[in-house]
């Protein structure tokens, strides 16, 4: 990869500054504040999900937790809950677990340096510098999918972005950062003077403004399937507009055939109630409550597969996998003895679709209670 020179990678941060301030994003709940934690509660939510789907989810933690320490103080239980249907569970349990570190450990205040932010549970390196741009200022390189997409097109980068070729990126990514201030020299004896304020403020607002723009620009023009680049700021230098190249890079992975797995869940109800399992803390869905799973356990609580209705199949994609469902329907009557098993409770049909399960239980409950 050719190294940039200072005046190509002065220009190209300006042109991605001076498009943000006119045509990116500026409204989303989370934006306009310095406040670290609805910012970093929103990069959580933000990876590999879409701002249309998290906006709800936002709002909701937000109007439930509206501080680190609320959040810190909640049951697990409670914010897998809240949580339920934005997928990637452990990102809500490294949610939770980052809140308690960041109250027990920093006294309820985020770390101000991404370096520091990348220490805490949940936050890899793009994560903390995005946080500690937007809430700090400071001057740090991102390199999440979307940036990723906008370089390799720009810079004509050949190879999967990852390992060696990822490495590269990175180095790209702190050499196109806005210039920052001179650290060398004298700053006005024993205090910055108001015009080094002023300078050090317009900086972090220049990398503000480049962070969110480079966002911006993967999301909303430089997009995977149709970019637009007609109205991108970068389409002169783009050399794979140039080239005509935008649908073959980023080089994409060698695809992969998607393993298969099956589970047989159990819908046992009185017509009141329903039966649900916790899930184990880790693994798909951890930490969820979900639907008994597996025939081998009907002997042990006193009932038959030929008491079993069985439901249509369904099936759930995961990123790696398809899990194949096959679910069955059992009335009993004395479903609260079932419940008194480890990690077994019993809730109304009504709500137990709000009480953290996944999407496919909740789909099940919901034909469940309408029929």
């Amino acid at each position: 990869m050719d190294v940039i020179n200072a005046a190509a990678a002065s220009d190209f941060a300006d042109r991605v500054v001076r498009w943000q301030r006119l045509s990116g994003r500026h409204d989303l709940p989370w934006q306009g504040g310095r406040d670290p934690y609805p910012i970093w509660l929103s990069e959580i939510m933000l990876q590999q999900t879409q701002v249309r789907t998290v906006l709800p989810y936002f709002q909701r933690f937000m109007a439930r937790f509206s501080t680190v320490k609320a959040l810190a103080a909640a049951p697990l239980e409670e914010v897998l809950a809240l949580w339920a249907g934005l997928g990637y569970y452990a990102r809500a349990r490294n949610l939770h677990a980052c809140a308690r570190q960041v109250v027990e450990r920093h006294g309820g205040i985020f770390p101000r340096t991404a370096a520091k932010l990348a220490e805490l549970p949940g936050l890899g390196r793009s994560t903390a510098a995005a946080i500690a741009a937007f809430a700090y200022g400071e001057r740090a390189a991102i390199l999440d999918g979307n940036v990723k997409r906008v370089l390799c097109r720009h810079f004509a980068i050949e190879g999967v972005p990852v390992g060696r070729v990822e490495k590269a990126l990175w180095s790209l990514a702190e050499s196109l950062l806005p210039a920052g201030l001179d650290s060398g020299g004298d700053r006005g004896g024993d205090g910055m003077e108001a015009d080094d304020v002023r300078a050090d403020d317009m900086v972090a607002d220049d990398m503000r403004a480049y962070t969110q723009g480079l966002m911006d620009l993967g999301a909303s023009l430089c997009q995977r399937g149709k970019p637009r680049c007609a109205s991108c700021p970068l389409a002169a230098t783009c050399l794979a507009h140039q080239q005509g190249r935008e649908a073959c890079l980023p080089t994409p992975k060698p695809a992969q055939t998607r393993r298969q797995r099956e589970a047989v869940w159990l819908l046992l109800t009185d017509g009141r109630q329903v039966l649900l399992e916790r899930r184990p803390p880790v693994g798909i869905w951890g930490g969820l409550l979900a639907l008994p799973e597996g025939l081998d356990r009907l002997p042990r609580w006193g009932l038959s597969a030929l008491e079993l209705e069985p439901l249509p199949p369904r099936e759930h994609a995961f990123t790696h996998f398809r899990l194949k469902i096959r679910p069955f329907l059992c009335r009993v009557a004395a479903l609260p003895l079932l419940a008194g098993e480890p990690g077994m409770c019993c809730l109304p049909l009504a709500e137990a679709r709000a009480a953290g399960v996944p999407a496919p239980v909740a789909v099940l409950l919901g034909e469940l209670e309408g029929g």
